[in-house]
């Protein structure tokens, strides 16, 4: 098992060692000049003059080789400096740490919207196979896929916000505020679960030990509950921990639309004022969770199925 961890966090190490490259030369290519986008947040385009692009460019280190300034910060980061922030000043790592909470308690909120929803209809879709219950909870399934999340937020600010009065437009707080950014970035992921729950309960009610368990008189709630579905969770419980990360990634464009101040909308304004930095914490920190994600759910994998070995072989 140790073993298994240790060369997973050394593929951990390599995937993050790529995502930060990437990011760091894609910002640097992308166009127009950093330093004059870091003087316009700061002293707004009306009054920006050369000498003050000039000194930001000096002072930041942009007018180094950009070689040069990625080994600088990587040697930074790998120390725990993310550096500060070009447009606000304020260390990287606290701004992000004082957002990430927002964006957890968004990304759990959206989980158990989407659990709720995809097991007792992923579930009933498989018990009730080509009936009115399956068709419909396909048909819905469908939909929740195609459906993009600024589409559907809109449509429920319409709803519950503009026309019937019962939820805030925006913002941050309690319940009340969490419902529609809630609903809006875990219908998605609903849609996903569900049909992966009805395909994994079809195949698992189809096995012989469930003819078994048929054949010796036990209930059918007690069939499906305590020997099918254990079985079916298996790569439910894959795809649910892959669903958390990109939870974390539509966060972008749900905390944007719901004015949400977590590190999604934080990543949006970054990206706006060409604020190199604060996209590069960003984007680490969602590859680290991401990755740590993928790591924890491959060891509930193994946990979950013994016949699975740590090295991808069975057992004899």
């Amino acid at each position: 098992m140790l073993r298994f961890v240790a060369r997973r966090l050394l593929m951990t190490a390599v995937v993050i060692l790529g995502v930060t490259v990437l990011t760091f030369f894609l910002m640097h290519l992308a166009p127009g000049d950093p330093a004059e986008m870091v003087a316009i947040a700061r002293y707004g385009a009306e009054n920006l003059t050369r000498e003050q692009i000039e000194v930001i460019r000096k002072v930041e280190g942009l007018d180094a080789p950009l070689h040069v300034q990625y080994a600088k910060w990587l040697y930074h980061v790998i120390r725990g400096d993310f550096g500060r922030s070009l447009s606000t000043g304020e260390p990287v790592l606290e701004e992000i740490l004082l957002r990430f909470p927002a964006t957890l308690k968004l990304a759990f909120a959206a989980m158990i919207v989407s659990l709720l929803i995809a097991i007792p209809v992923g579930v009933a879709s498989a018990v009730k196979q080509y009936s009115l219950v399956d068709y419909l909870g396909m048909a819905g399934a469908l939909i929740g896929v195609c459906v993009p999340h600024f589409w559907l937020g809109l449509l429920l600010i319409l709803l519950f916000s503009v026309h019937l009065g019962l939820l805030p437009v925006c913002g941050y707080g309690g319940l009340r505020h969490l419902a529609l950014p809630a609903l809006t970035l875990g219908s998605a992921t609903a849609a996903v679960t569900a049909r992966l729950t009805r395909s994994s309960m079809l195949e698992a009610l189809s096995q012989d030990y469930i003819i078994t368990a048929r054949a010796k008189g036990l209930p059918e709630r007690v069939v499906v509950a305590r020997h099918a579905l254990r079985n079916a969770f298996i790569p439910v419980v894959t795809m649910i921990g892959l669903q958390f990360g990109h939870l974390l990634e539509g966060a972008v464009v749900v905390e944007s639309i719901f004015a949400w101040p977590g590190v999604g909308k934080l990543l949006v304004d970054a990206i706006f004022d060409r604020d190199f930095a604060l996209i590069q914490g960003c984007v680490i920190l969602f590859a680290l969770v991401f990755v740590a994600i993928n790591l924890v759910v491959d060891i509930l994998y193994v946990l979950l199925d013994p016949r699975i070995r740590y090295e991808g072989e069975a057992r004899p």
